[in-house]
């Protein structure tokens, strides 16, 4: 990969998960866990749900601030080193993407067959309040991007470092 096409890779994954950051932040700083258990009807039944939920979106915004944070110190060095941008983008691919697509407490799977279709491909594990459903296939749609856009990463940079560590 051409360092040009590299760094405007890192540039558009920049933007994204800032823009991802930005609307979790403001999500989580308005909602509460007794606010969304009050909406959904039986506390017994969903106050684990949405403990569980909101957990994972906390790791979530932790994991893109830190990759959008690591991608503008990238971007902004004088002499772009195309090592350091690349070991980003990995790390943005199995700490970002995979967070989302897989969370920790399985609050909602993908369904990957509905990508084809155009239809959604979050399967929720309940029914969520509207916001919260908005928000996650909103994000769905920008991890959907990035996740197309660095599948590169996820095979080909560990080939890639293990053939530097054999001739090493």
């Amino acid at each position: 990969m051409s360092a040009t096409h590299l760094k405007q890779l890192c540039e558009e994954t920049y933007t994204k998960l800032k823009k991802v950051s930005m609307e979790l932040e403001r999500y989580l700083n308005q909602v509460t866990l007794n606010s969304l258990v009050a909406q959904s009807g039986d506390p017994e039944e969903y106050e684990s749900y949405y403990r569980n939920y909101l957990s994972d979106l906390r790791h979530l915004l932790v994991y893109c601030e830190n990759a959008y944070e690591r991608l503008g110190v990238s971007l902004r060095r004088a002499r772009f080193n195309e090592e350091f941008a690349e070991e980003v983008l990995y790390q943005v691919y199995h700490s970002c993407i995979n967070n989302f697509y897989y969370p920790k407490g399985e609050v909602y799977d993908e369904d990957g067959r509905y990508a084809y279709t155009d239809q959604d491909s979050i399967i929720f594990r309940k029914k969520v309040t509207p916001e919260l459903e908005n928000l996650t296939l909103s994000l769905s749609k920008v991890f959907e991007q990035l996740r197309d856009e660095l599948q590169y990463y996820e095979t080909d940079y560990i080939t890639k470092k293990r053939m530097q560590k054999a001739q090493a």
